[in-house]
Formats: C-alpha cells, structure tokens, sequence
C-alpha cells in the first residue's frame, strides 16, 4: 500500500479500536477504505487496535496488542467474505484490560453488534460508519420482505453510537429521511501517485486486441446483480452503433457471481479477473470510457480511481458520482434509472476526439486533488470529539 500523506499531530495521541468484518488483503470499498484509514492514523502516531474475523491469509497468526482476530461464517454470495462471530465476552475483557479511548465499528454485523454492547457496557465512546446499503442489496437478491426490518436494525444500531458517518451527501439525506440521528460526512480519497494516466500500457492494450487508435470500453468492480450490470453491454451495443468509425472493446476487470452469466451475454468482452495493486492501476489507465452503471453504492470508491487515471466516467446522478463529476467538463451524469440518459451521456463523449480529450484531462486534474491525508486528518477529529463530547445515549 502506497504511503498516505500525512498531517501535523496537535494533540495527544487516541488508543483506537477499529471493528470491521472486512479488510485488506480482501478487495472491496470497505476494505479499501479502512486499509487507507488505519494506515494514515498509525501514520499520525495514533494507537490503533483492529478488531476482525480471521482470514484465510491467517494461518498461524495470534491475536495481539494491535490485532484481535475472531471466528468467521461465510458471508452467502460473497466467496470470501465472512460475518464476525459474536465476541462480547473477548472484547470487555480484552477492553476490561487495555481501554480504547474510542471504538469506530465499520460493519454492523454480530460482531460490531458485540462490539457495540460491550463499549456500552464499559462507557467507551463509539463512532459508526455506514459503508454499505444492505438494506437496498436485500431487494436485488430477492428478500426484498426483510428490507423493513433491516432498515429499523440498522437505524437501531447507529442511533446507539455518537455519531454515524457516511460517504456522500446523498447518504446523509437518505440516512436522515429514515430518522437516523447524528449523522455526518467523511469524504473518501484516492491514490493519486498509484492511479495515474502515466500507467497506461500499448503492450495491455495490445494483448486486449487493441491499435493506438482503438477504444477500450473498462469496467471496474464486483459482476454481481445488484451492480446493475446489464446497462454495461446495452450501454455498448448503443456505442458500436452511434460510433461505427471507431474500434471499440468493453474491458471488465473483477469477479463476482455473476460473471458466468455476463461472459454468455458478452461473449465479445474481455473478462480480466481480479487485479490488484499496480496491476488493478495499469488496467485503468490502459482503458478510454469507464462505464458505471451502479445504483446501490454508498460511494463507489472505483469512480475516483477511474478519475484519477484519467478516464472519462459515466455514471448516475449519486454518491460519489455526485460528489466529483460536473456533467460535461470531467464526466457524464445521468439521473438515477434514467438509462437512456446515460447510453447518451457514453455516446456523447466519443462524438469528437477533442471532447474526449478535454473531460480526461479535467478528470485527472480533479482527482489529482482528492488524497488522504485531509480525510485521515478529519476521521482523527470526528473521533477525538466523540470522545471528549460523548452524549448521554438510549438505554437497550
């Protein structure tokens, strides 16, 4: 992981304990985003203990001051990923022990519930993240009857820690509009330095089948239902059409449960697997368009790396999306469900080579500008002034 820019320390350092189901080495916005932020607080000289449940990357591995690891279920429909057994016991006598000035809990599952009850218990300040719409992935996989429930558990769940911090602006509204309470925003960054125009390979574009003049067509993420991953090829056929001078080929890089199944609808794409690291940037910037046809994300942490590799990114009118792109100077928005608009909005960038041009290079220029270092430095001050301003919660 490429270092993440620092700020100046101006107060003593927090003893902090993180809990989360998922983090790196598993690859996925939250993992991301947690691996970005504990690194940028032991960077700032912040005591940092991770709470999580033991991977397969884990053999032999025992607990420790800065790791406490706990049993797993799988996750269904997400190979790899886990649930956190319930821990309450471990935890208060592991805080019992060695007590956090404050706990962030990531994940909402039985082990940030554990988490929960036991700072409760012992009085410890907590601050919760809302990193995914599980309550909108329960539709797509057809439970849509649980949503409702799910809804009031998790609005349960962060009402019960001092604050709630969410990625977007359009999260908080939602948020809000369910009556969720103290509710704040924590932008997300990206790696400028990893993701970057310079990175762009003829010798992957060739292996892709593709001549200096030819367009690649990317897409980054998990081929799963609730992706909306069936804009991607109507969005494509509608390229080909409205483009006939241009060569064009769809590129997806990720895996997921739904690859079998695209890899039949799209048997002309290029299905790239999993990539990381300075593989997963090269890949982007190998590619021209960055179609992200996604209603569910919280963020979409991809869409910054997509900017920041200067790539010209359709998207819908939401969440990151809504945050970083200005329609028609770094990208292309469309309302949310209005697939027309955003067929038009791909079709539009590839009128005129110029037009192209123009909205990457503003791209770039804008994500240029997105690092970590404010962000870590503003998570370190909503977690300081959760434990210095604690309110009085509700009782169970």
């Amino acid at each position: 992981m490429a270092p993440v820019e620092t700020g100046v320390m101006t107060a003593s350092p927090l003893h902090i304990a993180l809990i989360s189901e998922t983090f790196p080495p598993e690859i996925n916005g939250v993992a991301n985003t947690l691996g970005r932020l504990c690194a940028g607080l032991r960077e700032r000289g912040h005591r940092l203990q991770l709470v999580r449940p033991r991977q397969a990357a884990d053999q032999g591995q025992k607990s420790d001051d800065e790791l406490l690891l706990t049993r797993g279920w799988p996750l269904p429909g997400y190979p790899g990923l886990q649930w956190g057994q319930a821990s309450m016991h471990k935890l208060l006598r592991r805080w019992k022990r060695q007590r956090p000035d404050v706990l962030y809990i990531a994940t909402e599952g039985p082990l940030g519930l554990s988490a929960l009850r036991a700072a409760r218990r012992l009085g410890i300040p907590v601050v919760s993240g809302f990193h995914t719409n599980f309550q909108q992935y329960s539709e797509h996989y057809g439970l849509g009857l649980l949503t409702r429930a799910l809804t009031h558990y998790l609005r349960w769940f962060h009402n019960r820690s001092q604050l709630t911090l969410v990625p977007s602006a359009s999260q908080r509204l939602e948020l809000e509009r369910r009556s969720f309470q103290r509710v704040q925003l924590l932008a997300r960054g990206v790696d400028g330095q990893l993701f970057h125009p310079a990175k762009r390979s003829t010798e992957l574009r060739a292996n892709w089948g593709l001549e200096a003049n030819d367009l690649a067509v990317l897409h980054v993420g998990r081929l799963a239902v609730e992706k909306n991953l069936g804009l991607l090829g109507r969005s494509f056929s509608a390229l080909q059409a409205a483009h006939p001078q241009h060569r064009l080929k769809l590129i997806l890089v990720g895996d997921g449960p739904q690859r079998t199944e695209l890899q039949k609808e799209l048997p002309d794409a290029l299905f790239c697997g999993v990539q990381r690291g300075e593989e997963l940037a090269v890949h982007y910037a190998s590619g021209d368009l960055f179609l992200f046809p996604s209603l569910s994300e919280t963020f979409g942490n991809v869409l910054l790396e997509a900017l920041a590799s200067g790539l010209a990114v359709v998207a819908f009118d939401q969440a990151a999306a809504a945050q970083h792109i200005r329609h028609g100077h770094n990208g292309a928005l469309a309302m949310p469900g209005d697939d027309a608009a955003f067929i038009d909005g791909a079709c539009w960038l590839l009128e005129d080579a110029e037009t192209l041009r123009r909205v990457r290079l503003n791209a770039r220029q804008h994500a240029g500008r997105q690092g970590w270092g404010a962000i870590v430095q503003h998570f370190e001050e909503h977690l300081r002034a959760a434990r210095e301003h604690g309110e009085i919660l509700p009782s169970e």
